[in-house]
């Protein structure tokens, strides 16, 4: 994947080598985090309840380092977000809107959300309250070793995906998906982590044109967002953990549902082609 030289935005806040967490128990906040990871994850609301309180807090959010990265890694992860704002900021410009990209916030562990208390064991998320992206970066090691998916085009897909998750904050596709519930092979949560999947194919789809060839994916880099996609399919993880297939607990969709939609937009390069919401057949 080529992305040395791209625009870094400095949209980042880097949190790595502090500690966090929300003093006094639960509060809203945790509440909130809990009701995330319940219509947007599929998580048992009592476990992150419980995560949240045994992290001992520090205050609702920290203040990180803003700015450019200057290590490797916090510089992938700031020109791969700084590429996939810029192509929602051309496609929402398009359609007469204004895109406000989200801020990235790079942690160790454990953080303070505007959701509540965040941890690395939850995986990159979204907060909608306070509209960031929270990434430990330890999660590529766990992206590699326990799914497979290996190389940076399938860490630029994690973080594109997530990225997706403000758009559709931004748009109120969220908020239609809790509407819908939160498990289930045809959920709300399902069609909301599908249509991320698309739109960072529809990031794929345009990353070189917008950044004048400074970022991009030939075809082994989306193939490896491919099976970015499929390692992290509903039906893949429960054999792995439980040894069989629940449809009707699933919160991401299949394997095969999560690399079409991906497909789907890099295909297509049109969100307008990522509607999962009024698709008949995910």
């Amino acid at each position: 994947m080529r992305w040395l030289g791209g625009r870094q935005s400095g949209n980042i806040e880097d949190r790595r080598g502090m500690s966090g967490g929300v003093v006094g128990g639960v509060g809203a906040g945790g509440v909130v985090l809990a009701l995330i990871g319940y219509f947007v994850f599929g998580i048992d609301p009592s476990t992150t309840l419980n995560t949240v309180s045994a992290v001992a807090p520090q205050g609702q959010q920290q203040a990180g380092v803003e700015g450019a990265p200057n290590d490797e890694a916090g510089k992938f992860v700031n020109v791969v977000s700084t590429s996939v704002d810029d192509v929602w900021t051309a496609i929402f410009q398009q359609q007469g809107q204004r895109y406000t990209p989200p801020k990235v916030v790079l942690y160790d562990q454990a953080t303070g959300t505007g959701c509540g208390t965040g941890q690395a064991a939850m995986g990159p998320f979204y907060c909608p309250q306070d509209q960031r992206v929270y990434l430990d970066l330890s999660f590529w090691d766990e992206l590699a070793s326990r799914f497979g998916a290996q190389g940076e085009a399938a860490r630029a897909y994690v973080i594109a995906h997530e990225i997706g998750h403000h758009v559709q904050n931004l748009t109120g596709e969220t908020a239609k998906a809790e509407r819908q519930g939160a498990r289930g092979a045809q959920s709300g949560s399902v069609r909301l982590e599908l249509q991320a999947d698309c739109y960072a194919g529809v990031w794929a789809a345009h990353a070189s044109e917008v950044s004048g060839g400074q970022v991009a994916l030939d075809p082994k880099d989306v193939e490896d967002g491919l099976r970015a996609a499929s390692a992290v399919g509903d039906d893949t993880l429960q054999k792995e953990t439980q040894g069989r297939v629940m449809p009707d607990t699933f919160t991401h969709g299949t394997s095969a549902q999560r690399m079409r939609w991906f497909r789907t937009g890099v295909e297509s390069g049109d969100p307008a082609n990522c509607d999962t919401f009024g698709a008949a057949r995910l």
